[in-house]
Order: structure tokens, then sequence, then C-alpha cells
């Protein structure tokens, strides 16, 4: 008689100790299998757990089935809970227990795997992702989603709670092509035209609040067509949310809320909450980086004044060029070697630098004194040095020298490896920071103009809005991002509502009003009937199941990413379409580049 799988009784990962005796009918995969002649084991898995089954001559019909089974194929059985007495896996939540099969029905069979599922073994990311539905049964995959699940309802739920509306936005908008570059749909009924994907809801929501729904949240799907890496894919996920008649703090404190509801509902972790908040300037300034791993120390620190004490030509002519010495004191010296010191130096000279200055500091017979690298250079101000920025025997300080903004790069990437390589960063710490008082404008070189540091409708400190006139360069804006262990978890500000000063801010960009009109002209429009203050937030989904489940990338968290060369093996996207289609669309293909 055929096992009536739909009609299980328990899950494999549910059956305990208080379930002995009891009848039951479990239904999955066969995870491994242990014939020792008389007797078979099999353990069955779904995505609650394993079940250990045990198969005997008592019941020799569904004994025979066993002994044919291999990994993968599909059963269900009927059996009985026993106790497995001494023979207790504790490794297990249901290791207490077993079930002895009476019937078992096979519901399918499984070809050779191109690679186990049930192992660490590395596939390889085509492989993986070409057979990405055999990837997804692997019991680290499915944690992963149940995690990533838990985010979105935690979120979901907050704000429903809190009284967002969740209102969808169009897939299929206007091009405008001032951040990363669009997907682009052509328009079969208006020839000669494309629709863009949107790179994020940022207009919609504004108009929803000019509209008056006052609170708007949604999860919702972004497109961007972009070199990828680890921690991007053309097409995302990411809450979007926006509020009227509120001020940053309004945003940051609402946001708070819902970053603790993630982390209590998808980790069981009590989130402390208000964050700290950091400015901009002190991030760069301890931390050379506006996303600031506080998890550990080895901060920056400013030697401008004391080395221009010294004689040494590589500190004088980044000073004279109007440029600053700072230094990382790194302890522990004994796994600081040449060898690894050397191969920081070859590290920085990798990403642009020159070079990596450091000295050691040892215990001489009249007090500390510096010893290799260019320790010759510094012996005047030796103690002066050390007790400026703390070192003490044992430490060696890595110093930079050069432009502000070259020195808090290499820094922060020397920062960065050290506490690898020292092993003082924590794997099971949460240090979650808001950073704030961004400048608003940042000066474009090459273009001679403006660029926004955030996106062209971020608004102004209220106290600095006099300044865009005189001083652009000093304005701050009320943006506001939140950081996570190093990562950029969320970005958000409050928006410009007064037309006139949008269009100050567009002129500040090299925006003239022709072009601002032909890409934002109902945003403008809006603008003019009566818009309250708002202002919202975005974040990436992808990013917070990547980083709240310890992955390394985010294809490990969507379900069907794409590869680094933004191609889908399991379906084979992109891929050439039909003549037929192009000329429906009126298009025509150049020969591609040899």
């Amino acid at each position: 008689m055929a096992v009536a799988y739909n009609k299980r009784t328990h899950r494999c990962g549910e059956l305990r100790r208080a379930d002995v005796g009891k009848k039951v009918t479990l239904a999955g995969w066969v995870n491994s299998s242990r014939d020792h002649g008389g007797m078979t084991f099999i353990d069955l898995r779904d995505h609650t757990g394993l079940t250990q089954l045990r198969f005997t001559a008592e019941h020799p019909a569904a004994h025979e089935v066993a002994r044919s089974l291999h990994n993968e194929y599909v059963i269900a059985i009927t059996g009985v809970v026993l106790s497995r007495g001494e023979w207790v896996n504790p490794k297990l939540p249901t290791g207490e227990v077993e079930v002895e099969v009476t019937e078992i029905d096979l519901l399918s069979k499984c070809d050779p795997l191109p690679f186990q599922v049930n192992d660490d073994f590395d596939a390889g990311e085509e492989l993986a992702l070409h057979y990405r539905f055999l990837h997804l049964r692997r019991p680290e995959m499915q944690h992963i989603f149940r995690v990533r699940h838990k985010i979105a309802r935690a979120i979901r739920e907050f704000f429903h709670e809190n009284g967002f509306l969740e209102i969808e936005t169009p897939f299929l908008t206007k091009s405008t092509p001032e951040g990363a570059r669009d997907y682009l749909v052509p328009s079969r009924v208006r020839a000669g035209s494309f629709y863009a994907l949107p790179q994020s809801p940022q207009l919609f929501k504004q108009l929803f609040m000019i509209a008056g729904f006052d609170r708007y949240a949604q999860i919702v799907r972004c497109f961007r067509d972009e070199d990828l890496r680890a921690d991007r894919q053309p097409e995302f996920t990411q809450l979007d949310m926006e509020m009227a008649f509120v001020q940053r703090e309004d945003v940051m404190s609402m946001v708070e809320g819902c970053v603790k509801r993630i982390f209590r509902d998808a980790l069981g972790v009590d989130l402390p909450v208000p964050l700290p908040r950091m400015t901009e300037h002190e991030s760069m300034e301890r931390f050379g980086i506006d996303r600031p791993d506080t998890r550990f120390g080895l901060e920056l620190q400013d030697v401008t004044d004391l080395a221009r004490e010294v004689d040494f030509n590589v500190f004088r002519e980044a000073i004279d060029k109007g440029g600053v010495v700072k230094c990382i004191v790194a302890s522990g010296g004994d796994k600081l070697t040449r060898k690894v010191t050397d191969g920081l130096t070859e590290e920085i000279k990798g990403i642009g630098g020159a070079g990596l200055p450091l000295v050691k500091v040892a215990q001489g017979v009249g007090g500390v004194e510096l010893q290799t690298g260019i320790a010759k250079f510094l012996q005047a101000i030796t103690a002066e040095l050390c007790a400026k920025v703390g070192a003490k025997p044992g430490d060696t300080i890595f110093f930079m020298p050069g432009t502000y903004a070259e020195v808090c790069k290499y820094l922060n990437h020397i920062r960065t490896r050290l506490g690898q390589i020292l092993n003082v960063i924590p794997k099971d710490k949460w240090n979650l920071l808001w950073i704030i008082d961004f400048p608003l404008l940042v000066w474009n070189e090459e273009e001679n103009r403006w660029d926004s540091t955030h996106h062209p409708f971020t608004a102004p400190l209220d106290e600095d809005v006099s300044m865009l006139e005189s001083d652009p360069g000093k304005v701050r804006d009320k943006a506001y991002d939140l950081v996570l262990n190093g990562t950029e978890m969320a970005g958000g500000s409050i928006r410009i509502h007064r037309p006139d000063v949008q269009k100050k801010i567009f002129s500040l960009l090299g925006i003239s009003p022709e072009e601002a009109v032909e890409k934002f002209e109902f945003l403008l429009d809006a603008l003019r009937f009566g818009a309250p203050p708002h202002g919202g937030i975005a974040f990436g989904l992808d990013r917070w199941a990547m980083m709240l489940t310890n992955s390394t990338s985010l294809r490990d968290v969507i379900a069907y990413p794409k590869t680094q060369r933004a191609v889908c093996p399991l379906t084979g996207a992109p891929a050439p379409v039909s003549q037929k289609q192009l000329d429906e669309l009126f298009l025509a293909l150049k020969p591609l580049p040899k």
C-alpha cells in the first residue's frame, strides 16, 4: 500500500523523546544510508532537519526497498518512533529517537549527482548556479533563506504596526541616468522609445508624500547595469521607506525600531537602541572611511605637527603640498614579522600608494627607542611621538604621508588588514552606528563642477543653506548612513521640498533648467503644488541577509543570482532573441566587436 505522503504527521526535524511509541508518517530526501546486512539505517531530510530511520527483517518489503535507495531519492515512510537508548546522537535535535519503518513508498529516483548536497564539497560557482535547485537543498542554504524570510517578515510587520502603507511603484519607468547605468526596455508600441528599469523608487516615494500618504514602506526589486562584485547584483531587493513632516532624527529612530525587530526575530538578539551617532568628519579622522568598523581599535592618529620637525623628505614633501601625516599603532609585534610588513607594503603599492614607512618600538637603556624602517629619521622626536600616539615597547607604528584622501584610503586598508592579521576583529559582535553630517557636495576636478555626495534630492542642513551661494563645499547635508561592522547597510536623507532650493542644487551640479525639466519634470511639477517636508531611507534586504548569516557574497542569499559576468547559469540568460522579436521592436543589432 502506498504511503499517504500528503498526510505527513511530522516534519523530519520535529520528533523528540516525547513522541516515542507514536505511529508517524514522514517524507523527504535520503540524506545518507548505512547497510548493516540485517539492518539498514537511513537519514531522512527535509527543510526542518534529519530523522534516522531503521529498517529490519521484521518488515522485509520495506527493508528490501531501503537497501536499493541512493542519496537524494525521495521517499515517504510510515513507522513507529523508538528511543535510541544509549546510542543518542547529541548533534541532532532528533538524536534521541529513530523511526522503525513498517511501510515505504519510493516517490522518485535521483540521477547521479553533479555534486553532493549534504556535505561541504565545493562545487564551484558556475556548477552550483547551473544546478541551483540542488545547491539550495543544502542545509546551510536552507538556513540562509529561513533567516532572509524572517528579516522580510520582521520588516513588513514592523512597518504595518507603525502605520505605513505598502504601495507598489512601477518597474517600467523613465531613464534618469544620473546614477548607475540603467537597464533599458524597448517599447513595441512607441517605436524608438525605451523604458528603464528602476534603480530605486526614489522619485515615486517622494511623490507619495506630496500626495499625502504620510508613511510609505515597500520591499521592492531594483535594477542597476553596473560591473559586479561580491556585494553587487544587477537585480536586488531593498526596503524603501518615506515619511512626511519629519526631520532626520524621526526617520533614524523609526529605522532603529525596525532594525531592533530584525535582530530579535531573525537572530534572537536584543539590540540596544538608540544607536551611536558619528559625524562623517570624525569617522574619516579616526578610521579613514565613512563606514567604519568600530569592533576594534587601531585608529588613525594625526602626527603632522611632529612630522614637520624631522628631516625626512617623504614627510616634508607631503606637508609642503598641503598634505598630512597620520599613523596607526599596532601591538603584537611577534605577528608583525618582516615578511608580513613587507607584504603590507606591497599591498599599498598594489592599490596605488608609494610605500608604507614604519618603525618598531623597543625598550632602550634610557627609555623607549625606535628601530628599523625609518627610525633614524625620527630619533629627535622619539619620546614625544610615543607619548602622543600611546606607543610602547613591542608596538609597530605604520605611517602614511600624502593628501588627506590618500592617507585615509591607504591607512583604512592597513587598519583592516592589521585587524585580520592580529586577529582582533570579534566574529560574534554587532556594532551598528549612524554616520551623519556628510558634505552635501564634493568637487569634481575632471568636469569642473560639484557632485552630490548622496543624490540631488538631499536637503542641506538648515543652518548651512546660506552657504550654498558663498561656500558650497562647507554645506553639510541631512543624510544618514547606517553602518554595521564596517559595511554600509542603509542610506537615506531628508529631501528637498522647496523648488527654489532644488533648482539651486541642480545648478551647482551643472544640470541646466532644460535638462532638469527633461529628467525630473514630474518631480519639479509636484514640488510646486504643496510639498511637505519629508525624508526616508533605503536598505538592501540582500545585504542584511548576507551580514546576518555571515555569508561572503550576495549570491549566497539571492535564490537565483547572476555571476560576476551578469550571467544566469541556470537559465542561460542573457540570451539572443529571434529576428522576429527584434523586428517587432524596430531594433537592429550592430556586429559584435572582434
